[in-house]
């Protein structure tokens, strides 16, 4: 079970056989996460909803391998107007750090999280205001979080 998108199922019509092993002899990106969370003892995973629907080949696995299963939690992912993922290998706009407080609070509000008071000012002081506040919830089932065109 997601904490904000709901239950993760494995369709066996969609997923079908997960590669564990390339053809060129590398471990597949599925195997190596299930091992390496397994190994670190990993018990929660916050991500970006985009890579929700992999996430019912991981759990498949861990359950062949007989391996605990972590707490899974994505978040909206931010896309420009154009409907792609912000990301710096399309050269979005990074973010400014003179802005950080101002970004966090925006951020914040797409999350649909509590406002924090307009007295906090530090970006320090908004992520803890952040984290004793924090519901998962009030984002439920949102998987993308369109930004408005630039003019």
């Amino acid at each position: 079970m997601d904490r904000s998108i709901g239950e993760i199922r494995f369709a066996p019509e969609r997923h079908r056989d997960v590669v564990v092993r390339r053809r060129d002899g590398i471990v597949a990106y599925h195997l190596a996460c299930v091992i390496d969370d397994a190994h670190q003892g990993i018990t929660d995973i916050v991500r970006g909803a985009d890579l929700f629907d992999s996430t019912a080949w991981q759990l498949a696995l861990q359950r062949a391998l007989g391996l605990a299963t972590p707490s899974y939690l994505h978040l909206p992912v931010l896309v420009e107007a154009d409907g792609q993922k912000l990301a710096k290998s399309r050269h979005s706009t990074p973010l400014d750090r003179q802005l950080a407080p101002q970004s966090l609070r925006t951020a914040l509000g797409w999350l649909k999280q509590e406002s924090p008071p307009s007295d906090i000012r530090s970006a320090a002081g908004l992520l803890e205001f952040a984290e004793a506040h924090w519901d998962p919830a009030r984002f439920r089932g949102l998987r993308e979080i369109r930004l408005a065109p630039r003019h």
